[in-house]
C-alpha cells in the first residue's frame, strides 16, 4: 500500500520540539520546586501536573482559548507581529509540549530532591557557583531521572491527539501527525492505511521505550562500576 510518510515526520519534528522544549522548562521549574521553598509551591506543582489528567478535550480547549485570535496570548501575537498559531504546525508543538510536560517535570524534580545535598554543599565550600554547582555537580547525579522522562515524553508527543486536533487541526502535509491520520483513516472506512499506521507508530513508540531503559540500565551499571 502507498503509505503518505509526512505523517511520521511531521510527528517526529512535532515530538522533537515538544521535547527540547520541555528539557529546558520541564528541568527549570523540576529544578525550582526541588530547591527552593516559597508559597504556593505545592499549587504551582498541581497545576504542572494537571496536563497529565485532564482530559485532552479540555486541555485543547484551554489552549485554544489561550492562543486563538480572541485569546490573550493569540490577540498579542497577531497583534504584535501578524502570527497567528492556530492550524499551524507551531500549534501542535504547543500541544504536544504541554500534554508531556508532566512526564519531564515530575521525574525531574523527583530526580533532583534525590540529589545527596551533601554533596552540593562540599562543592559549594571548594568555592564552586551556584551556576556551576547546578550544570557540573546537580544535573549530572539527577540526569538518569530526567533522561527517562524525556524519552517518555517524546513517546507521549508522538501519540498526542485531542489537544493538538483541536489547536492544529488535520491538514494533511501541514498539521496531519501520525495519530490524527490514523483517526482520519478510521473514519474514511480505510482499515488497511490505518493498520499500516498504527504498526508505524506502535514500532516507533517501542523503539523509544527500548531505547530508555538500555540508556537507564547503562547509566546504573555504569554507576555500580564506578561504586
Amino acid at each position: 500500500m502507498d503509505l503518505d510518510w509526512s505523517a511520521l515526520w511531521l510527528s517526529l519534528k512535532v515530538a522533537g520540539w515538544a521535547t527540547a522544549i520541555n528539557l529546558v522548562l520541564g528541568v527549570g521549574f523540576g529544578a525550582l520546586l526541588a530547591r527552593r521553598r516559597f508559597p504556593g509551591r505545592e499549587l504551582l506543582d498541581t497545576i504542572f501536573t494537571l496536563p497529565m489528567v485532564l482530559p485532552p478535550t479540555v486541555l485543547g480547549y484551554y489552549l485554544l482559548v489561550l492562543i486563538g485570535s480572541k485569546g490573550p496570548l493569540g490577540a498579542w501575537l497577531e497583534d504584535s507581529f501578524g502570527i497567528n498559531l492556530v492550524f499551524t504546525w507551531q500549534a501542535a508543538v504547543i500541544a504536544a509540549a504541554v500534554a508531556s510536560f508532566p512526564l519531564v517535570f515530575k521525574p525531574a524534580r523527583a530526580a533532583f530532591e534525590d540529589v545527596d545535598g551533601q554533596l552540593e554543599q562540599a562543592a559549594r565550600t571548594l568555592g564552586v557557583s551556584e551556576l556551576a554547582l547546578f550544570f557540573r555537580v546537580t544535573l549530572p547525579l539527577a540526569w538518569r531521572g530526567i533522561l527517562a522522562g524525556l524519552l517518555l515524553a517524546f513517546a507521549r508527543a508522538m501519540g498526542e491527539f485531542g489537544a493538538t486536533i483541536m489547536v492544529a487541526g488535520s491538514i494533511p502535509g501541514r498539521t496531519q501527525t501520525l495519530s490524527i491520520a490514523i483517526y482520519e483513516a478510521v473514519q474514511a472506512g480505510n482499515d488497511g492505511r490505518a493498520n499500516a499506521l498504527v504498526l508505524l507508530s506502535s514500532l516507533v513508540c517501542i523503539s523509544v521505550l527500548l531505547l530508555a531503559a538500555r540508556l537507564v540500565g547503562r547509566r546504573q551499571e555504569g554507576a555500580r562500576n564506578v561504586a
